[in-house]
């Protein structure tokens, strides 16, 4: 059903076209696809502006995005595995939100991913990683009846205590896997890894329609106006385009489009083939008209509107966020260009994001290349929906590999480029942190 807007923020909505909004001070996040929704199901909205046709089409994607598939033959959603990571596209992103950062076969069966490839050999195409034999380019922790998984892996953490200038105590932890392969032995020497937690799915439309240009002119690969931040694309493969391409979606921007980056989760996460990724002999199990249908409902989300922007200590707390230089990464204004997903074309949108890839130093590092992206880079997060991760889904983690259990940790485990925006937090005051995370919870 649709989500209805209330009164008092209708007629809000009404009176205030995105031209006359201040960049950074508008509750309306996604533009004209913002919705008046802070509950659980925030993030499980149709955008408001979609037409009667395409809210169809979202209903028909919901449906797509939610189906549990099964080994085959089967009659209905046929094609999990042998081997998979979990059972639904619903299965990692419950209710739309962040993953917990869990292993396993428990309840929620493994929400964090483990990507692998090898320092050198043969990619398996132009600026590719180097799959792994037996594991391919992600392990496959879980496997249908009579077939084994591709590896185990299990998950400790390493506890590390710090302090604020002031002296109060924090505490931050670091993930640490291990690997099994079927036969008991150890995975190739040197196989590099890298954890992936999956991310909300709300927005993902909007950051698909900002055009090229627009993230071009962000760049500065060298730092030539000597600030500090280097931001630049990614450069990744396209399946369908078979050419280099800029990448803008993933941890580190190493899928170009939302179909690609959706069916890649398919084939990795579900063991699925389908039009993209087919077997050796060039057939597939899901079909074109599912996969576009899963991806139209991921573009056509409703984007919740901030909230509390009146809050003195929000206001404060913003304030914070740009002296310490965050936007110059968490870029609070884009601008969409033409989608073909009209209702997404042509908005001011609030997502506190550039899109492009950052050296975030050697704490956050994964060693592992992604495309053009280095071991240390990421792509910058976009942070709206931030506060209502938890509301979402409790206990979900922070960070690409979930190791940051609240917004101050993600804070403290900047580094690199953000290093001098992380002392910078680490030197506030108690109530001047506690604003800025108050600014972040409002998103």
């Amino acid at each position: 059903m649709r989500q209805t807007l209330g009164l008092g923020m209708s007629l809000w909505l009404a009176g205030c076209g995105t031209e006359a909004e201040a960049p950074g001070a508008s509750p309306r996040a996604g533009g004209d696809t913002t919705i008046d929704d802070r509950t659980s199901r925030a993030f499980a909205q149709p955008a408001p502006n979609l037409t009667t046709e395409h809210e169809a089409l979202h209903r028909e994607g919901d449906a797509a995005f939610a189906a549990v598939f099964v080994p085959g033959p089967a009659p209905v959603n046929p094609g999990l595995g042998p081997a998979y990571n979990n059972a639904s596209c619903n299965g990692c992103h419950l209710r739309n939100g962040r993953g917990m950062p869990v292993m396993g076969g428990g309840p929620t069966r493994t929400q964090l991913l483990v990507r692998v490839s090898l320092p050198d050999g043969t990619p398996e195409h132009p600026n590719g990683s180097v799959p792994v034999p037996g594991l391919g380019l992600q392990i496959q922790d879980q496997a249908v009846y009579r077939a084994s998984p591709e590896a185990t892996v299990t998950l400790a953490w390493e506890e590390r205590a710090g302090k604020y200038a002031d002296g109060t105590a924090y505490g931050l932890r670091a993930p640490r896997i291990t690997i099994v392969m079927p036969d008991g032995s150890s995975p190739p020497a040197g196989m590099l890894t890298s954890l992936r937690l999956p991310p909300p799915v709300v927005g993902l439309g909007l950051l698909e329609a900002v055009d090229l240009a627009t993230l071009r002119a962000q760049e500065d690969p060298t730092d030539a106006n000597g600030d500090g931040i280097s931001g630049r694309l990614n450069t990744v493969w396209d399946v369908q385009a078979l050419a280099l391409v800029p990448g803008r979606f993933g941890w580190k921007a190493n899928s170009p489009n939302l179909r690609q980056q959706s069916a890649e989760a398919y084939f990795n996460d579900m063991g699925i083939t389908n039009p993209l990724f087919p077997d050796a002999g060039g057939g597939f199990e899901l079909p074109m008209k599912t996969l576009d249908s899963a991806v139209f409902y991921a573009q056509s989300l409703g984007v919740p509107a901030r909230t509390a922007l009146d809050n003195a200590a929000v206001k404060r707390g913003e304030t914070k966020f740009k002296d310490l230089g965050c936007v110059k990464c968490h870029r609070d204004t884009l601008e969409t260009g033409e989608h073909p997903v009209a209702e997404l074309s042509h908005q001011r949108i609030h997502p506190y994001t550039d899109l492009l890839l950052h050296d975030m130093g050697a704490d956050l590092a994964d060693g592992r290349p992604d495309g053009d992206a280095t071991g240390t880079e990421w792509r910058t997060a976009a942070l709206w929906g931030l506060g209502l991760t938890q509301t979402i889904l409790p206990y979900s983690g922070y960070l690409h590999d979930g190791r940051a259990r609240t917004l101050e940790e993600a804070v403290l485990w900047h580094g690199g480029e953000a290093e001098r925006a992380r002392e910078g937090f680490r030197n506030l005051s108690a109530s001047d942190r506690d604003a800025l995370v108050r600014f972040l919870q409002s998103m």
